[in-house]
């Protein structure tokens, strides 16, 4: 069981700020929705052009903004519960969907019109969290970007739950933030995943996909016996699973979002849940099988709880979702309540949620967070009023390793995964890189069930512009739907679960160059808390002309693939001390991107695996002997 307090929280959604950002609701009322249509998408000729904005004016770069508000705000409320806090050693953990994907549509444009663009940091995926940590005024460390796609900020809290158990840290800001783009909004109306008649109706028939929000949320996190003044309720579960399955769709049986469910309520001391925080896209497919996985988790409960589907209200807000739905969990604990369910229609037999048509007062005591997201990834949080008990550590142990520097031919690869070729042709090179490296690894030891971390330098910046192209040359409409999937940096992992059967915890970092580390540290947290036996670790790059011209010029197409392990048995070296730190200056030590793993191929321990991203992190992981 883990316990861990949330001390303060800084929030933004189309609700307003702070708390009542993620207010679950009053005594009596139906549930507030703030999804309308959209002017920057009707502008762009999207069919559906519905959204649920924040409400912090137009700047240039509105995700920074909002997780630059969603910092200060938790700021202030930390100088209120345990002033010196900015003494301490303090780690930031943040996930995200799409990054600086709004700056990124303006570099695309002008790389293709032949110009330069001056400002490159901005249009990757970790800009925006590089640039609001700079507004902190000291060094965060550990600092990790999740690339987990929707579930990114319940994996961001999870990776924070398990820093604190390790003593990795003192405090730990966790969340996540996205804004909403014409990219993301093209790609999702394709694939036919949103409204046509909002608002979203989650579990009702009739109910045709959901509307995209924006939004961030920070919460801090630390060990309860530490400045104890102004606790709320304690997380106290935290599982992840990988369905294995598809890309975009779910598992049917939500075999995976059941599996994290379980372990997260396992580890919680299996207690009788009120209240569940769905993913609820309001999609025909994931919300039946979000209620099949509901009902496997909770089989030994007398009495289903009641189901909140907050997407409905602030729309789906992609990285910031998960914190923002679990804080909306916080806040009904907190006040006495159990929200309404935004969407009318009767519910659907294939997924009989229980939905409230009005808030209600009661006494919620233990809310069960889930989140689900492309590639197959699931996230599940425990949320309880009551304390509960950190778990031990356990030692980390490098099995094996094996490095591709360039792409095999196609046929052999599809031989070599049993897979038709025109699949992997529909992948983009980074997806084609990392199998042919997790392969190799295949090669030299069994890796069925083990969970998959995939770290990326510049992430999909390349598929990106390709996506970007097609909406500049051909409009909005008529968005790429065989591409999209492949613009999320989650797809790496996803591909990596379903062709190798990595049905354990699953997801991509890449805070910049030095994501191979940041993978590294990642899944080693995963090892040593438990939430797996094993654990594969991919470093994958492309480094193309968009990559270069952004800023990654050192960076060279390639892979590398570990196995991570809780046994000692035939190990190459124990994973020792890591630490990966943002705010400090960077000199540029080290190789980027894949290229800082492959001092591992090494069999000669202690060793040091280091790379820095300039102009500020620098990434360190210690080798020691068995």
């Amino acid at each position: 069981m883990s316990d861990v307090a949330i001390l303060a929280f800084g929030a933004v959604s189309a609700l307003g700020e702070g708390a009542a950002a993620v207010h679950a609701g009053d005594v009596g009322e139906v549930a507030r929705v703030v999804i309308a249509q959209d002017a920057e998408l009707v502008r762009a000729g999207l069919r559906r052009p519905f959204a649920a904005r924040a409400p912090i004016g137009a700047p240039e770069d509105r995700a920074t903004e909002l997780l630059t508000r969603a910092l200060a705000g938790c700021a202030v409320g930390l100088d209120a519960v345990r002033p010196g806090w900015r003494g301490e050693r303090v780690g930031l953990i943040l996930g995200t969907s799409s990054g600086g994907m709004r700056a990124a549509e303006r570099a695309f444009a002008a790389i293709a019109r032949g110009e330069a663009v001056l400002d490159g940091e901005a249009a990757t995926y970790f800009g925006p969290m590089a640039r609001a940590s700079r507004g902190l005024g000291f060094p965060v460390d550990p600092a990790l970007l999740v690339l987990g796609a929707c579930a990114s900020s319940a994996l961001a809290i999870g990776l924070g739950i398990r820093c604190l158990e390790r003593g990795a840290c003192d405090l730990v800001l966790a969340g996540g933030f996205d804004d909403v783009t014409v990219f993301v909004a093209a790609g999702f109306e394709v694939l036919r995943a949103t409204t046509a008649t909002p608002p979203p109706r989650p579990f009702r028939l009739g109910r045709d996909g959901m509307a995209l929000g924006e939004g961030a949320a920070v919460l801090a996190l630390a060990a309860p016996a530490v400045g104890s003044r102004g606790l709320r309720p304690r997380l106290t579960g935290f599982g992840a699973a990988s369905d294995a399955v598809h890309l975009t769709a779910p598992d049917r049986q939500g075999s995976g979002l059941a599996r994290a469910a379980a372990a997260a309520l396992q580890e919680a001391g299996h207690p009788v849940v009120d209240l569940v925080s769905a993913h609820a896209t309001a999609t025909p497919f994931n919300d039946a099988a979000e209620m099949r996985a509901i009902a496997r988790a909770l089989q030994g409960q007398a009495d289903l709880p009641v189901v909140h589907p907050f997407k409905a209200q602030i729309g789906h807000t992609l990285g910031a979702a998960g914190a923002l739905e679990l804080l909306a969990c916080v806040d009904a604990i907190e006040y006495g309540v159990l929200p309404a369910a935004a969407g009318e229609g009767p519910i659907d037999p294939d997924a009989p949620a229980r939905l409230l048509e009005h808030t209600l007062a009661a006494s919620p005591r233990v809310a069960l967070k889930l989140s689900s997201a492309f590639g197959g990834a699931n996230a599940a949080l425990v949320v309880s009023s009551a304390p509960g008990v950190a778990r031990p550590v356990r030692p980390v142990f490098l099995q094996a390793i094996a490095h591709v520097a360039r792409e095999p031919e196609r046929g052999d690869l599809a031989a070599a995964l049993g897979m038709h070729p025109d699949r992997l042709a529909r992948a983009d090179l980074l997806v084609r890189l990392a199998l042919a490296a997790v392969a190799e690894l295949r090669a030299v030891c069994p890796l069925q069930g083990a969970g998959v971390v995939a770290g990326t330098a510049f992430a999909t910046l390349e598929t990106n512009a390709l996506f970007a192209a097609g909406l500049r040359t051909r409009g909005s409409r008529m968005a790429e739907p065989r591409r999209f999937p492949y613009t999320s940096p989650n797809a790496v992992a996803g591909e990596c679960s379903i062709a190798f059967g990595l049905t354990g915890p699953g997801f991509s970092v890449g805070g910049g160059p030095h994501a191979a580390l940041e993978a590294l540290i990642a899944a080693s947290l995963l090892v040593g808390a438990g939430d797996a036996e094993r654990m594969v670790v991919v470093a994958v790059d492309e480094g193309g002309s968009v990559v270069h011209a952004l800023g990654g010029r050192a960076v060279v197409s390639g892979a590398v693939a570990l196995l991570l392990s809780s046994s000692p048995e035939g190990a190459r070296a124990r994973v020792g001390p890591w630490s990966v730190r943002r705010g400090q200056g960077s000199s540029g030590a080290g190789a980027p991107g894949h290229l800082a793993l492959l001092p591992a191929l090494d069999p000669c321990v202690p060793k040091d695996l280091v790379c820095a991203s300039p102009p500020d992190a620098l990434a360190a992981v210690r080798l020691d002997p068995v």
